[in-house]
């Protein structure tokens, strides 16, 4: 065996950089044309009738909207002390939860009572410990506020 065999004589590098795109591009070309005869190609666009257009605005409306109302501006009646514990309060003082002290029970009143119905209505208000401000209600007024607390301490052995 000889060198000379072992040889590759074939295309040069220029040549194979030539081929390749030309043979796609050949390709390319020929599946166009398969695809023009059998009238994939060029084919009119169908016209969009009135019903498919009402029935794809139908299928992509949103869901839902929303609507924002404006703010109710009259005036509400003041809610009693009883109505504002029942609503408000009573959801930790009737149980005791985060440590309020249940309405009724003299004994964890009794500390709080003797600060006087100024400092616990101020309490109330501002918010203390776990108690959030107004017991989380901000539309409640210092008055409803006040006469809450006068009702649970009242409930709980003062007589404010």
């Amino acid at each position: 065996m000889s060198n000379e065999d072992n040889e590759y004589k074939g295309s040069t590098f220029w040549q194979l950089i030539i081929a390749i795109p030309g043979s796609i591009l050949a390709f390319t070309l020929i599946i166009a044309l398969i695809a023009k005869a059998f009238g994939v190609v060029d084919a009119p666009a169908p016209a969009e009738p009135a019903a498919a257009v009402a029935k794809v605005e139908e299928n992509i409306k949103p869901v839902a909207a929303v609507e924002v109302a404006a703010a109710d501006t009259g005036a509400t009646a003041e809610k009693s002390g009883e109505e504002v514990v029942k609503g408000v309060c009573a959801m930790c003082h009737a149980a005791g939860l985060m440590a309020a002290p249940k309405i009724g029970d003299k004994d964890a009143w009794a500390p709080r009572v003797a600060q006087g119905y100024d400092t616990l209505v101020k309490h109330a208000i501002e918010g203390i410990r776990n108690m959030p401000a107004k017991g989380g209600n901000p539309s409640l007024s210092d008055k409803e506020v006040a006469e809450a607390v006068k009702h649970m301490a009242n409930a709980s052995g003062a007589s404010f």
